[in-house]
């Protein structure tokens, strides 16, 4: 049974949470988890630091798989294009490393790890501690990183629970 090295993505213009697990049958391990940190400086600087950040990431552990978080409907029309901004750094650096990309709602995320879409970040980081067996406290940013990452590593294991596609 072979290895399956899969990294989630949490975009954020201020903050990007990173998280890589591997799979190996039905067994989940922590590989590396964190947070890429951008400032509030202008945002192109800001992005530019996600696209690099990643692809360094990307080129220390070659992951097969790709995971990050579908866009959502903001109130805040300068938020959400922030948002969009950072999703966007995060894809460039993600399909430039040749893996496939992966995208999840945060219900489905949510759904997935704590077995609700209404779930809390709490809940969230305290089922991927649980899940991954880690006995430090994750940041948020990290935890949500390495939630889109489980997500994933089910929703490709079940027949019932199929990803309608993948970019590439």
């Amino acid at each position: 049974m072979e290895t399956l090295l899969i990294m989630g993505v949490d975009p954020g213009s201020r903050r990007t949470g990173y998280g890589l697990i591997a799979v190996h049958g039905r067994r989940l391990s922590h590989i590396d988890s964190g947070t890429l940190h951008c400032g509030d400086g202008p945002m192109p600087a800001r992005l530019l630091l996600i696209v690099q950040g990643l692809r360094r990431i990307l080129e220390l552990y070659h992951p097969q798989e790709t995971a990050i978080e579908q866009v959502f409907m903001s109130r805040n029309v300068d938020s959400a294009l922030k948002l969009g901004q950072a999703r966007g750094a995060a894809l460039v650096a993600l399909a430039d490393s040749g893996a496939l990309i992966h995208e999840y709602a945060a219900r489905q995320v949510k759904q997935a790890v704590v077995g609700s879409g209404a779930a809390e970040k709490s809940q969230i980081q305290f089922m991927v501690q649980r899940l991954l067996n880690l006995n430090q406290p994750l940041q948020a940013d990290a935890a949500d990183a390495l939630a889109i990452a489980i997500c994933h590593a089910q929703y490709r294991s079940s027949p019932l629970l199929k990803v309608s596609g993948a970019m590439q």
